[in-house]
């Protein structure tokens, strides 16, 4: 893997504009990295990137043929922004090419994961912000269809190399099933925001009053912490729901709680994990924050197909909410990182 890492980055140093290579790398404090931007980088409909974009300001453009998405730049407070692609692959690619492109020196940067995601209603409520410790897979798996499932098992779907569900003895072959986060760094940044008054509107109050059974739904917009699955397939409803959370119960043998449906984390943790031990980059100061576009289930009353019909990508009725308080949270985060680099750029925060 290092010669592999070796040999990128020399072919990348050679078609990526070498000259500013020759000028020495940039060093950067914080990346923030989004999944999607719905049209234009600003002007339009607003996807996870426009609002860092617009706000911060992004204001310098590196081309970037090597990935899904030019990268931008805040000279002033040394932030980049990227946009990966969705899913999995796309993370994972885009998240590598930029750790190995000469033009930047990524060796003490704080990177942001800020992107919207599906929530469990038992865990939060729409628009909220969750700060995830764990990030679990959930396609390195084996699968039956349920049609042909044996009589005891109830599902046909269990982890890559046990025997069936609920195998206690075989539990991982390290191929990227789960990732622990910087704890220390993750309650830090709770800590940080966790009091942060989110504004609510009118349609996630109507939402809300759809899942009655459901308490913590029915808060306002707030910040907590609660870990991510990463899949590829947009699954929807009260057994997927369930499946998540014995999923992630089973990766993090009970210490992590599911509560954000996403596609990327793994794969960009995976990057960040193979330009960690190039020296690239410090897996120690990764945080992932996801805010809830939509419940992962459907009210009371609608069948899962019928929900998730309902609420497609640019049609969920947290979006709006979401896509702003992954801003508001995150931004309060990177301002405070930038606006005292000597006090983090030597050692990550930790809780008080």
């Amino acid at each position: 893997m290092r010669r592999f890492i070796s040999f990128f980055a020399l072919l990348l140093a050679a078609t990526v504009l070498p000259a500013q290579a020759a000028e020495g790398p940039i060093p950067v404090k914080v990346v923030v990295v989004t999944m999607f931007e719905s049209g234009e980088d600003s002007g339009d409909e607003a996807g996870e990137f426009q609002r860092w974009n617009e706000r911060l300001p992004l204001d310098k453009v590196f081309p970037a043929p090597h990935m899904h998405h030019d990268i931008h730049y805040n000279e002033k407070l040394g932030v980049l922004g990227i946009v990966t692609g969705m899913g999995t692959a796309n993370a994972a690619a885009s998240v590598m090419a930029l750790g190995l492109d000469p033009r930047f020196d990524l060796s003490k940067a704080y990177w942001l994961v800020a992107g919207i995601s599906g929530f469990d209603p038992a865990d939060a409520s729409l628009g909220s912000v969750a700060w995830a410790e764990y990030l679990v897979d959930g396609d390195l798996a084996h699968e039956i269809d349920a049609r042909e499932i044996p009589e005891d098992w109830d599902t046909g779907y269990f982890p890559l190399f046990s025997q069936g569900p609920g195998d206690p003895d075989r539990k991982s072959y390290n191929l990227g099933e789960v990732f622990q986060l910087n704890s220390d760094l993750v309650e830090w940044a709770y800590q940080f925001t966790r009091d942060m008054q989110l504004p609510d509107d009118p349609a996630l109050a109507a939402t809300r009053k759809l899942y009655p059974e459901y308490p913590v739904a029915q808060r306002t917009p707030f910040v907590l912490k609660g870990d991510q699955l990463a899949a590829m397939t947009f699954w929807h409803g009260k057994l997927m729901n369930d499946w998540a959370n014995e999923w992630t119960d089973y990766w993090t043998n009970g210490e992590g709680e599911f509560v954000s449906s996403a596609m990327e984390d793994t794969g960009t943790f995976q990057s960040l994990t193979y330009l960690h031990e190039a020296g690239k980059v410090d897996k120690n100061r990764v945080l992932v924050l996801r805010t809830a576009s939509n419940f992962t289930m459907p009210p009371t009353g609608k069948t899962a197909s019928e929900y998730l019909r309902e609420e497609q990508h640019d049609s969920y009725a947290g979006l709006d909410a979401a896509l702003e308080n992954a801003f508001l949270v995150g931004n309060k985060v990177v301002q405070e990182i930038t606006g005292n680099w000597s006090r983090y750029a030597g050692a990550t925060p930790r809780p008080e």
